[in-house]
């Protein structure tokens, strides 16, 4: 049965002996080198020397090809390390590696008792490694360390994913801009999560939403939104504290950037009003969000769990007689006034786009009108495009009627329009005044 025996008070124990204090103050002052990362980076003693443990050994491997003959031992107690060779005794004259095997003459002659296929152990100073080794461990070690720091980083930040983060300008790029917190981690702003209006000063303070953390690289990346529904919510529990102990509920968010949002709320208490605690008197309370958003503006609507009522309140303070809802298809169709549609449809169709996200239901609207009345064409204009509009109104045709009372061919006269493009006009104001 093998026996691993350390050194007697031999020859080879002395030696030991005589280096031990040389190797301590190497190994010290090598930990020592470190300090400073550690201290800066925030890492504990006890992961400075696992790293340190994890170094060494892959130094060993570089070396030796493995380190299958080796023992590193660490005291975070103590700041050291010692590393030790576990030779294995084989006969005389049949060594292959002298790093790695001792003749059993040369073993005896430390300890009589030592037979072969035992381990002979011995303490390598430091600084027998030579001074390449130990040049590389350094590199190593830094490269270790800032593993460590990366994925420390990591963690961190992929925890704060969906919460606000405040970063001062450091570059601006063109497709994004550079972030730093007070502890110098960096965050990207991407223009595609830049408020369109948003402008940026080098040095100025920007509140952002973590959005995502990824490593690029061996680097973790951290993305960071000022576009996100979820940055407008993180914005409203900070001005509003009823949302934040939950007195308040927030049912939903969306968000046209810069532009237009939509946030329907609703409370546990049928005697508190969620609409009017989110506005505040005279809006004040919500105006602090709408100033960070680039004066955007915020509808707050009291939430339903009757879809009709919910898509009702999403459009806004608009006429609306009657809804038709198909559950299946979650499609809704709109009866109201000629005069209402473009309060329905909004600037550029974004009311009723943020309603439809909001209510989960693709609204569309449905124009009723006397049999007498006459519609004027810009009430078309999300369903005709504005060029050919504009074709008719340049020679005074404005309304439904004015233009199918005409002929196609002296509308093909009259203006620029195809006869295609005219027969489909007539057909889309046509159907409309026949409904």
């Amino acid at each position: 049965m093998e026996r691993a025996k350390s050194l007697s008070l031999g020859e080879g124990f002395r030696e030991r002996i005589k280096n031990k204090q040389q190797n301590n103050m190497d190994n010290s002052a090598l930990i020592e080198s470190f300090g400073d990362f550690r201290d800066e980076k925030g890492i504990s003693k006890i992961d400075l020397m696992a790293i340190i443990e994890d170094s060494l050994k892959t130094l060993l491997r570089k070396r030796y090809d493995s380190d299958d003959h080796f023992d590193v031992i660490v005291n975070p107690d103590k700041g050291d390390f010692q590393i030790f060779l576990n030779k294995t005794i084989v006969e005389d004259e049949m060594s292959e590696d002298d790093d790695l095997e001792i003749e059993i003459s040369q073993a005896k002659k430390i300890d009589p008792t030592f037979e072969i296929g035992e381990d002979y152990t011995i303490e390598i100073p430091l600084s027998q490694l030579g001074r390449r080794s130990i040049l590389a461990l350094k590199q190593i070690l830094s490269a270790k360390l800032q593993e460590h720091n990366n994925a420390m980083l990591y963690e961190e930040f992929h925890d704060k994913i969906g919460e606000i983060v405040i970063g001062e300008v450091h570059h601006v790029r063109h497709k994004h801009v550079i972030l730093l917190d007070d502890e110098g981690n960096e965050f990207t702003l991407p223009k595609e999560n830049q408020i369109p209006s948003d402008f940026y000063k080098k040095g100025e303070s920007v509140r952002a939403i973590v959005e995502s953390v990824d490593f690029k690289g061996s680097k973790p990346q951290i993305i960071v939104s000022r576009t996100a529904p979820k940055f407008l919510e993180k914005l409203l529990e900070l001005e509003i504290p009823e949302i934040q102990d939950e007195t308040i509920i927030l049912k939903k968010v969306v968000r046209i950037p810069g532009e237009k949002a939509k946030i329907a709320v609703d409370a546990y208490d049928d005697r508190i009003d969620p609409v009017g605690a989110c506005v505040g008197v005279k809006g004040s309370r919500i105006h602090g969000v709408v100033r960070e958003l680039r004066n955007e503006n915020i509808d707050v609507i009291q939430w339903s769990k009757n879809p009709e009522i919910l898509v009702k309140r999403a459009l806004g303070n608009a006429i609306i007689n009657k809804i038709d809802l198909n559950e299946d298809e979650k499609y809704a169709l709109v009866y109201t006034p000629v005069e209402e549609i473009s309060k329905i449809i909004g600037k550029q169709g974004q009311n009723i786009k943020l309603a439809s996200w909001l209510s989960g239901y693709e609204i569309d609207v449905y124009r009723e009108t006397n049999e007498d009345d006459d519609v004027e064409l810009d009430e078309f204009n999300d369903e005709i495009e504005g060029w050919i509009l504009d074709e008719f109104k340049k020679v005074g045709l404005t309304t439904a009627k004015s233009v199918l009372d005409k002929e196609t061919e002296s509308l093909i006269k009259m203006t620029d329009l195809e006869e295609e493009t005219i027969e489909e006009v007539k057909e889309i104001l046509k159907e409309e005044l026949d409904e």
